[in-house]
């Protein structure tokens, strides 16, 4: 028999002696004035030494007992940390534990052995036997309480080690529980849907993909490790409600994509109208203004009237999309033919508009003139605040910008000025005071 088995049987055997004493030790003192016991009684000196060797066995028994509970109190602790941690820290304290172990299992075994060698039950057991008994199994007895005692300073030293693993195997289940809910929830969700007439193929896709994750949640940290089931609940309570949220939202989006359709398809329409009036406003440009003013507005009608073709395309294919309940699909082509859109409307929009400013330049352009002189007088009045003479890096640029409004205004005289090329100068004149004044008040922290 082993010293693991003989340990195991030893403590039961021994405590099932200690309850019996008591109990049997009337009779037998009854039976023994009677005449009628089964021991012969030796005298007063073996009878001590015998029942001091039985208290010394009691002692060690219970000193077996006490070490035999510790270890596997102390065997749990260590499954504990091995289940959340695989630091240097914790492997050592596995080998500590399984040194210990093989230390217990040696003063276990010459207990056993202890116990083995002495019957102390024996009719004839003489004092110097009995003697001899209580020595030696004293003498494990204090072997099994040093012993104890060194695997208490272990478990001491456990403590970090433990707490940290305690901390963590409790927010296993709270976790795993999370994930349970947030599926359960994803699956209603997607439920409730689906009998809105939405199929919702990719989500419940993505929902079935899970399941999985929830059978190795449900085999425990056990098998897959803490740290492992940790990551994973919190990772399908992740996507569960994300799946959720998507379903609860998938109606709205429907309804936001057909409102988009409508939306997309008037606005394509209105600008097929305006598209077609702008012939006649680059028919006015040519008429009346030089050809530098319109000619990068030659080929707008034609790539208007592609733009909207495009985005018709794209509009068909958005429906077909929606119908099939593809959404991501649907959306990005929306997207598409709103960009062409916008880029359409952009483009018939400048024409209009640079009809519009041409004729107010060309009706009077000393407004604008007087713009950017005024945006440049009062940069220059900004520059000179608190100083006797600009900073260079300020009125360089400021000079620059008077000298290019000459040359703007220069440009206007003659038989067919070019007001186009006069206005986009203006404009960079305006800029370029611009970032001066900003400059400027950034180098004085926003005070001027």
């Amino acid at each position: 028999m082993t010293a693991t088995a003989r340990r195991n049987r030893g403590p039961l055997r021994d405590l099932l002696t200690l309850t019996a004493l008591p109990l049997l030790a009337g009779p037998a003192l009854v039976a023994a004035f009677a005449g009628g016991g089964t021991r012969r009684w030796f005298g007063g000196r073996s009878e001590g030494q015998r029942a001091e060797a039985q208290a010394a066995k009691d002692a060690a028994a219970a000193a077996f007992y006490e070490l035999d509970t510790a270890q596997r109190d102390m065997r749990i602790s260590i499954e504990t940390i091995t289940a959340v941690d695989d630091t240097p820290p914790a492997r050592r304290a596995v080998a500590d534990f399984e040194a210990l172990g093989r230390r217990i299992d040696d003063v276990s075994n010459r207990y056993i052995q202890a116990i083995d060698a002495h019957d102390l039950d024996r009719d004839d057991l003489d004092a110097s036997t009995a003697s001899r008994a209580r020595a030696e199994l004293t003498a494990a007895k204090d072997e099994l309480v040093r012993v104890k005692q060194e695997l208490d300073r272990f478990g001491t030293g456990l403590g970090p080690l433990l707490g940290k693993a305690e901390t963590q195997l409790a927010r296993i289940a709270p976790a795993v529980e999370r994930a349970r809910q947030a599926l359960l929830a994803a699956t209603g969700a997607l439920d409730a849907v689906r009998q809105t007439g939405l199929r919702a193929d990719e989500l419940a896709a993505r929902l079935a993909a899970l399941s999985p994750e929830l059978t190795r949640l449900n085999e425990g940290a056990g098998r897959h490790g803490a740290p492992q089931t940790l990551e994973r609940a919190e990772r399908v309570a992740r996507e569960a409600e994300a799946i959720r949220a998507e379903a609860q939202r998938l109606p709205e989006q429907a309804a936001e994509i057909d409102h988009r359709l409508v939306s997309l398809r008037t606005r394509a329409e209105a600008l097929t109208t305006r598209a077609g009036q702008v012939d006649p406003v680059l028919s006015e440009l040519r008429r009346r203004f030089a050809a530098a003013c319109w000619q990068d507005l030659q080929r707008v009608p034609e790539q208007a009237a592609e733009n909207v073709r495009q985005a018709g395309a794209r509009l068909r294919e958005a429906q077909a999309a929606r119908d099939a309940q593809r959404w991501a699909d649907a959306t990005a082509l929306l997207a598409t033919a709103r960009a062409l859109l916008n880029t359409t409307d952009e483009s018939v929009s400048a024409a209009g508009s640079r009809l519009q400013r041409l004729n107010a330049v060309q009706k009077d352009p000393q407004q604008e003139i007087d713009r950017t002189r005024f945006a440049i007088r009062d940069a220059q009045r900004l520059a000179m605040a608190g100083r006797s003479t600009p900073d260079p890096r300020h009125a360089r640029p400021l000079d620059d910008s008077v000298a290019r409004l000459d040359r703007a205004i220069a440009g206007l005289e003659g038989r067919h000025p070019d007001y186009w090329h006069f206005l986009t100068e203006t404009e960079a004149v305006r800029q370029t005071v611009s970032r001066v004044v900003g400059q400027i008040r950034d180098e004085r922290g926003g005070t001027a």
